[in-house]
């Protein structure tokens, strides 16, 4: 049960850190807003930064992965809609917010230290989107 467990872990740690560099990436090269880009980056990097302090080593994470049996990879996208950038960046910290929830729980079974840390990140969060929300 913990190799699953950690495998949750690693999908989240992944799928946060991805959402926030789209979110970072909208702000820089669309809106052209420095103080949000390095908001976002920062909050990125605290994330990292968890993860390099994690009680179970980044390496074990990886040797557990297995993306190749994963019974979600061939999830549909039904909206063949073009998308505003207000909606990639809206979906893409929704993505982060969820992630860092997970990650909270998970942590309360697997790393305990740690689930307060993800849940400051998710309240920062909460605030960057509000203010990135303004821009858009």
């Amino acid at each position: 049960m913990k190799k699953k467990a950690l495998r949750l872990i690693d999908a989240n740690f992944n799928r946060l850190k991805e959402g926030l560099r789209v979110c970072e990436d909208i702000l820089r090269f669309v809106y052209d807003d420095h103080a949000l880009t390095r908001s976002f980056k920062e909050l990125r990097h605290q994330a990292s930064q968890i993860l390099l302090r994690f009680p179970i080593p980044y390496g074990t994470l990886i040797k557990l992965r297995d993306s190749k049996q994963d019974v979600g990879k061939k999830g549909v996208i039904s909206d063949k809609r073009k998308p505003k950038w207000s909606d990639l960046f809206i979906s893409n910290a929704k993505r982060a917010e969820e992630s860092l929830r997970v990650l909270e729980e998970t942590s309360k079974v697997v790393a305990p230290d740690n689930a307060r840390e993800f849940q400051a990140l998710r309240f920062k969060l909460y605030e960057l989107e509000k203010r990135a929300l303004k821009k858009c």
